[in-house]
């Protein structure tokens, strides 16, 4: 970069570290100046729909961290991966292949090798539970709010929340005419975003609120591979987002929100780099039985930010197959998702209302990398589409009862269908030679096709025999089918002979069956010790259902299935979670301090996990076991003396590990070792501090440390790659006008531009028994923003 991007980068830093040492002097200074604040005795209320009621957060007997849309704005919070720094034991990281992201609580989660299976963490938007990881890539914007629950949610969730949910509520319409815009620059990434809003009323009883973010960056990262298309990888993201509300009556609202984002970069693969192993060697890659060798080509720095990711080798890119476009052999991917939700509230009664859900989810990527990681030329190509559609649909009616008794009943129903296509290299045959009957340079084009049907009825009854004591109880039944299919147009003639024996072009498997049922029970009690504090318990049972393997290849492994004609070894379990949870939850001292506490402990079974074999090139999907999760998580807020100053805490202890034997695709068994990606503690501490320096003016400063523990960045061997523990620093300075008419800000993530690992897999192309690098999958390192930002 150029010294004078390095020199206002450096000036931004400064300043951001001078804004967190003296703002109380600054502040103290200001103060004299002004009249007194008001005393901020009464604190906001914070409303959730955990229970898909609207219920205060302190009332509610879950462990729930909850981010305001102020904040998210405030702290350029704009991706899903922003998260896990605001909320102890959440891990959210984006990757390449497979299904494109990962997200785990309190060490449960899926990898990103493979799009097999659903996370077991579930992204629920505006009341829409989408299963696509790959939404990980996308960003957000113009949000209300973003709740975190932790533990299983099956019962108002579904299926795929067996660890948790992350709840996204994005802005609705204003009772006034509302516009706002915003943009800001990055200095380290060279990018820039521009975004605003227009909201009020069309008539007495229709609202409209329209919003748009353009996003791009020049130098994601530095790409060091020799000759390549795009020296720097950088993307764009366009986010658009329309909401009408009518309410013609107080009996009847209908809000319907329409949204497409469109994501773009330069490659699939983000912020992956090599680790050298214990030898410190960077290892040849190993094609074809050792008969073509490739020098690495990369350094063995994997924490310089600097990467090595080569355009495709002349003889594997030349032509795609038949019916695909590779690029030239230059990696892209290209990214378009839409998401339509209508949501119906009916008054039936004074006491009993209805409420209807639907949801419409089209998510299209296609894309193209190459998985040697080599710095030489471009091996192990994975040109790909991925195609998902979703319709939900979801009834509730519900009481509101002022007596002791209230209750919920729903029905749901989900279709999705998904493609999942993709033409690779993982021999790399053409190095020997093109295909001699349609002179593709690839191995193989394989395409899965799975349906679902999920069907699911559910209840919940809410007893309060005293008016401190509340009972809840409930259960949610589900049924699922799924049915896939293989089909695989083109195999390169070479491979579908012998020695390799591949599935022959033109492939078309019968249908593969899945089915499963389950019942999910919840049961918790609260009981109000005092006006402003309450104990609870619970006792929860989750479910994620199996399904049917699409990470299969047509090898030789296939042909031995197909010959057989069983199919059952592509199909996996069901996971399940079941545990208990206490916690309290107070608010203290005229509201000024908020401090919640739980303890859990769940026992899942059946985990489904995914590993790749970098030797063979191969993905496999199984179920683990019994992984047990246990420990605790802590949440203080303090409105601190000082006027406009809050300090909050939040700190977890997480053990997890396998607790049953698991034998791991390197033949190891992992009983009693720690799951990935749970450190055993993690926390944060951060201060906000808001205070006017004038009679026109505001000034605001913001601080944040998140700590993370050590922990396994992978789950193969008992020696997995182990990230150290890490501290990161975020910051934020802002002036506005005292009437929010104007305001900018100098923000900071991620100040001393810590790298840390979230997932470790072993590099492709190893030589067997000899090599030992690892791809390492990583954060984003530092970035620093100037932002302005209008509002009318």
């Amino acid at each position: 970069m150029n010294n004078n991007h390095n020199f206002l980068s450096g000036c931004a830093i400064a300043a951001l570290a001078w804004s967190g040492f003296s703002a109380p002097a600054f502040a103290q200074n200001a103060s004299e100046q002004v009249a007194e604040t008001a005393d901020p005795a009464e604190s906001d209320e914070i409303v959730v729909t955990a229970r898909r009621r609207d219920e205060a957060l302190q009332d509610v007997p879950i462990t729930i961290a909850s981010i305001g849309g102020d904040e998210l704005e405030k702290s350029q919070i704009t991706k899903p991966e922003a998260l896990a720094a605001r909320v102890p034991t959440l891990n959210i990281a984006v990757g390449g292949s497979g299904s494109g992201g990962q997200m785990s609580l309190r060490g449960i989660g899926s990898s990103n090798v493979s799009a097999a299976f659903d996370s077991a963490v579930a992204l629920d938007f505006d009341g829409i539970v989408v299963s696509s990881m790959r939404l990980v890539q996308s960003g957000f914007f113009d949000v209300a709010q973003i709740d975190i629950l932790k533990g299983p949610q099956s019962l108002y969730f579904g299926k795929s929340a067996t660890a948790g949910v992350v709840s996204i509520r994005s802005a609705g319409p204003t009772s006034s005419l509302e516009a706002s815009l915003r943009g800001s620059y990055e200095f380290e990434e060279k990018g820039y975003t521009v975004e605003g809003y227009v909201s009020g009323p069309i008539s007495d009883t229709l609202g409209f609120r329209i919003a748009g973010r353009f996003n791009k960056i020049d130098e994601l990262y530095f790409n060091a591979a020799p000759n390549v298309a795009h020296p720097y990888r950088g993307e764009k993201n366009i986010n658009l987002r329309g909401t009408l509300e009518w309410e013609p009556s107080a009996d009847f609202t209908l809000n319907l929100k329409a949204n497409y984002v469109g994501h773009n970069n330069n490659g699939e693969i983000r912020h992956t780099q090599i680790f050298c192993g214990a030898n410190g060697l960077a290892d040849p890659l190993h094609l074809l039985g050792g008969a073509v060798v490739i020098p690495a080509g990369y350094d063995c720095n994997a924490f310089d930010n600097v990467f090595w990711l080569p355009d495709s080798a002349v003889p594997l890119g030349a032509m795609a197959p038949p019916g695909m476009d590779n690029n030239g052999g230059v990696p892209f991917n290209d990214t378009d998702t839409y998401l339509i939700r209508a949501k119906a509230d009916i008054a039936l009664q004074d006491n009993l209302s209805l409420a209807l859900v639907t949801g419409y989810f089209d998510f299209k990527s296609r894309g193209q990398d190459f998985y040697g990681y080599g710095g030489v030329m471009g091996v192990g190509t994975d040109l790909n589409l991925n195609r998902n559609q979703q319709f939900t649909q979801e009834i509730r009616f519900a009481s509101d009862n002022e007596g002791p008794f209230n209750w919920l009943v729903g029905g749901f129903y989900e279709r999705r269908d998904i493609l999942f296509e993709a033409a690779q290299n993982a021999v790399n045959i053409s190095f020997l030679a093109a295909d001699p009957i349609t002179g593709s340079t690839f191995d193989w084009r394989r395409q899965h096709y799975t349906k679902t049907d999920a069907y699911s009825v559910f209840g919940n009854v809410l007893l309060e025999p005293t008016e401190n004591l509340e009972l809840s109880a409930g259960l949610r039944y589900t049924k699922e089918k799924k049915m896939n299919r293989i089909e695989v147009p083109y195999v390169h003639r070479i491979l579908s002979g012998p020695p390799f024996n591949f599935i022959a072009s033109g492939f078309e498997s019968p249908q593969i069956r899945f089915q499963d049922d389950n019942f999910s029970p919840e049961v918790s009690v609260k009981y109000k010790i005092s006006d402003d504090a309450q104990v609870y318990a619970s006792y929860k049972k989750g479910f994620k259902s199996g399904g049917i393997d699409n990470s299969a290849l047509p090898s030789s492994g296939l042909s031995a299935i197909v010959a057989s004609g069983d199919y059952s070894s592509l199909i996996f379990a069901s996971e399940t979670a079941e545990g208990f949870e206490v916690g309290l939850k107070s608010s203290l001292a005229q509201n000024k301090v908020r401090l919640n506490m739980s303890l859990f402990n769940y026992t899942f079974s059946g985990l489904q996990i995914q590993s790749f074999d970098p030797v063979a090139i191969q993905y496999s999907t199984s179920n683990a076991g019994q992984l047990r999760s246990r420990g605790g998580d802590l949440e203080l807020r303090w409105k601190a003396p000082t006027d406009g100053l809050t300090l909050s805490a939040a700190v977890a202890y997480t053990d997890a590990e396998f607790t049953e034997t698991f034998i791991s695709n390197a033949g190891i068994d992992l009983k009693g070792r720690a799951a990935p990606r749970a450190p055993k503690w993690s926390g944060n501490l951060s201060f906000d501090w808001e205070i006017p320096i004038s009679n026109s003016l505001d000034f605001s400063v913001f601080g944040l440390a998140n700590y993370s523990g050590s922990y396994f960045a992978d789950a193969t061997t008992l020696n997995d790659y182990v990230q150290k523990d890490y501290v990161t620093l975020d910051a934020n300075v802002t002036i506005s006008s005292s009437n929010d008419r104007w305001r900018i800000s100098l923000l900071g993530n991620n100040l001393t531009d810590k790298i840390y690992v979230n997932q470790a897999s072993g590099r492709p192309f190893r030589q067997a028994g000899v090599g030992d690098d690892l791809a390492l999958t990583q954060n984003r390192g530092r970035q620093v923003f100037v932002e302005f930002a209008v509002k009318y």
